[in-house]
């Protein structure tokens, strides 16, 4: 179970650096750009990761996590990075019931993953594009589930943007 435990750390940790790589150098209109109007925009899409991930942490907690929105993108990511925290301390303390560690990643963990790359394209969808890399070289750490990412190890030397 250790070494579960460890993978879904990891996890936790390459949601925070997708989150980041996602958000890293965005305009600061960035949090209020919507692709259509019925799509969420950057900053209600934060949120939302944030509710997926304190929805998981319930399972060791108990209760229910519906936080109330929060009126920039830099403070829902700030709290998002505090969910991290408190979801990866709960998985280092308590034990996994009624949850089992598949279905927390199959579910919470990897809708949130999910959502880090909407992020990514909706940075593109804003004219703003995200620079790519070959994320088997992040420098991605359980141990870091802070907005303090690195920066690429391995990004792509040479990018084509969309219709060249």
């Amino acid at each position: 179970m250790d070494d579960c435990r460890e993978l879904l750390k990891h996890m936790l940790g390459s949601i925070a650096y997708r989150v980041q790589k996602a958000l890293r150098g965005a305009p600061f209109e960035f949090g209020e750009f919507r692709a259509t109007p019925d799509t969420r925009n950057p900053r209600e899409l934060v949120r939302h990761i944030n509710s997926v991930l304190g929805y998981a942490r319930t399972f060791f907690i108990g209760g229910t996590y519906r936080p109330e929105p929060l009126e920039s993108l830099e403070e829902e990511v700030r709290r998002l990075h505090r969910t991290l925290h408190d979801l990866r301390k709960s998985l280092s303390d308590g034990p996994f019931e009624p949850i089992s560690a598949k279905q927390l990643l199959q579910g919470p963990l990897s809708d949130a993953m999910t959502h880090a790359g909407q992020l990514a394209m909706l940075r593109r969808m804003a004219g703003s594009p995200v620079p790519p890399e070959n994320f088997v070289f992040a420098d991605v750490s359980a141990d870091n589930v802070t907005a303090d990412q690195p920066d690429p190890i391995a990004p792509d030397e040479v990018w084509e943007a969309p219709g060249t």
